[in-house]
C-alpha cells in the first residue's frame, strides 16, 4: 500500500557531499561540494519527509543539549559506555553513590571539581545522561519507522540505501561520542580534546545536512525555475562549505573555552588585531590550540559568512521567484541574528543562554544555507 504518497512527480537526488573525515590527535571534517548522491528520480511523499524532518529536528535538539553538556562542564560525569544498561539512570542511593565514585576518580574531579557534594554531583550527571537518552530515542525513532516504510513500499532503493547509510553514520556517532569523553577521563585533562569535540559536532552536522536534504527531496520542497538564478549554485553550495567550517570553528571555541579570550566587540581589548596569534610553535598549530588565533578565526570567518549570505541575496533578488525568495529571506534573517548573538554572547563573557542560543542559530543557518543551495537547482524543478 502506498498511503500518504503524493502525485507521481519526480524530481532529480541531489545531496551532501562530503570529504573524507580524518583524524590525527583528534579529526577534522569539512564539506566540500552538494553533489547528487542518486541518478535516479525520488518519488515524493510527504508523510516521509515529514518522519524525516522530525528527525533533523531532534538532531538539532541533540546538538542543543550537547551544547548545554560542554558549557555546564558535565560531559565527564558518566565514566562508562554502556548503550543498553546505560539507559536507566542510577535509581537507589547506592547506585548514585557508585557513579559519583567513579566520577571522583576523574582527573576533573582531581583538579578542578573537588569538594563537589552528590547534589552537584547529579545535576551535571542529569546533563549528560539527557543527551545520551536523547541519542538512543534518535535510533529507536529513525529505525522504527524506516522499516514500516519499507515494508510499505513507500521507500525506493536509492532512497533506502541512502537512510541506512544515515543509521550506520548514528551508530558512529555514538562510538564517537564515547571516543570524544574519553579523551577528558586520563592525564591532567579536565575537559574533552577539542579536536574530538570538532569530530562530534562535524559529524553531527553531516547527519543533520544528509537528513534535511533528503527530507527536502522526499518531502517535495520547492525549487527555482529561474534558469539565471540557478547558475549561482556553486557559490550557494560554496556558503554551506563556509559555513560548516564555521561551525567546527566554534567547536574548537568551546573546546579551548576561546570565547572568554576576549570580551569586547568590535576590537579585541582594544586592538583590531590581537597580538599572540602565533606565539605557540610550531606555527600551524596555532590554528588549532592558540586561544587568540582560534577566536580571531571565528569572528573573522562569522564576518565572511555575513558578506557572501549579503551579497548573494542581492544579486538573486533580481531574478528570484517565491521558493527562492523565501530560502534568501531565511538565511539572511538567520545571519543577522547569529553575528548579533555571537557579539553578545562574548561580551557577556559566555552566559550560558546566549551561547545556547548561538549554536542553536548556527544549526538553524545550516539548514538554511542548504535550503538555499537546493532551491537553486532549476534543472530538477523541470523534471518533474
Amino acid at each position: 500500500m502506498h498511503h500518504g504518497v503524493g502525485p507521481h512527480r519526480r524530481q532529480r537526488a541531489a545531496g551532501l557531499g562530503v570529504s573524507e573525515i580524518s583524524g590525527s590527535s583528534g579529526a577534522s571534517m569539512s564539506v566540500t561540494a552538494i553533489s547528487t548522491l542518486s541518478a535516479q528520480p525520488v518519488r515524493i511523499d510527504r508523510g516521509v519527509g515529514a518522519w524525516l524532518f522530525a528527525i533533523a529536528a531532534m538532531i538539532g535538539m541533540m546538538v542543543l543539549v550537547g551544547g548545554l553538556t560542554r558549557l555546564t562542564g558535565s560531559g565527564l560525569s558518566i565514566t562508562e559506555w554502556q548503550p543498553v544498561t546505560g539507559t536507566l539512570p542510577p535509581l537507589s542511593d547506592a547506585a548514585w553513590l557508585a557513579e559519583f565514585a567513579k566520577y571522583q576518580g576523574t582527573p576533573q574531579y582531581e583538579l578542578l571539581n573537588r569538594g563537589m557534594g552528590l547534589d552537584g554531583f547529579k545535576s551535571i550527571y542529569w546533563w549528560e545522561w539527557t543527551h545520551r537518552l536523547l541519542g538512543r530515542l534518535l535510533g529507536f525513532v529513525f529505525l522504527l519507522p524506516f522499516l514500516i516504510f519499507l515494508k510499505q513500499r513507500r521507500i525506493d532503493r536509492g532512497i533506502a540505501l541512502r537512510l541506512g547509510m544515515i543509521f550506520l553514520l548514528g551508530a558512529a556517532q555514538g562510538a564517537l561520542g564515547w571516543w570524544m569523553v574519553q579523551s577528558g577521563l586520563t592525564g591532567a585533562r579536565v575537559a574533552v580534546s577539542q579536536y574530538r569535540l570538532a569530530a562530534h559536532l562535524g559529524l553531527a552536522m553531516i547527519l543533520f545536512g544528509y537528513v534535511f536534504w533528503t527530507a527536502l527531496e522526499i518531502g517535495g520542497a520547492r525549487r527555482t525555475r529561474s534558469t539565471e538564478a540557478a547558475g549561482f549554485r556553486p557559490f550557494a553550495v560554496a556558503l554551506v562549505g563556509l559555513v560548516f567550517v564555521q561551525i567546527i570553528l566554534g567547536a574548537l571555541m568551546a573546546g579551548l573555552d576561546a570565547g572568554l579570550a576576549f570580551s569586547t566587540w568590535p576590537t579585541y581589548a582594544g586592538s583590531w588585531v590581537p597580538n599572540g596569534m602565533f606565539d605557540l610553535s610550531p606555527w600551524w598549530i596555532n590554528h588549532f590550540e592558540n586561544i587568540v588565533l582560534v577566536h580571531f578565526q571565528h569572528r573573522t570567518a562569522g564576518y565572511v559568512v555575513a558578506a557572501m549570505v549579503l551579497w548573494l541575496y542581492l544579486t538573486l533578488r533580481p531574478s528570484a521567484d517565491r521558493p527562492l525568495k523565501l530560502a534568501g529571506i531565511h538565511a539572511v534573517v538567520l545571519t543577522t541574528a547569529q553575528v548579533a548573538l555571537g557579539v553578545v554572547t562574548v561580551v557577556s563573557m559566555v552566559a550560558l543562554p546566549l551561547a545556547a542560543l548561538h549554536q542553536l542559530c548556527a544549526l538553524a543557518l545550516f539548514g538554511s544555507a542548504l535550503w538555499w543551495a537546493f532551491t537553486l537547482n532549476a534543472n530538477a524543478a523541470r523534471s518533474f
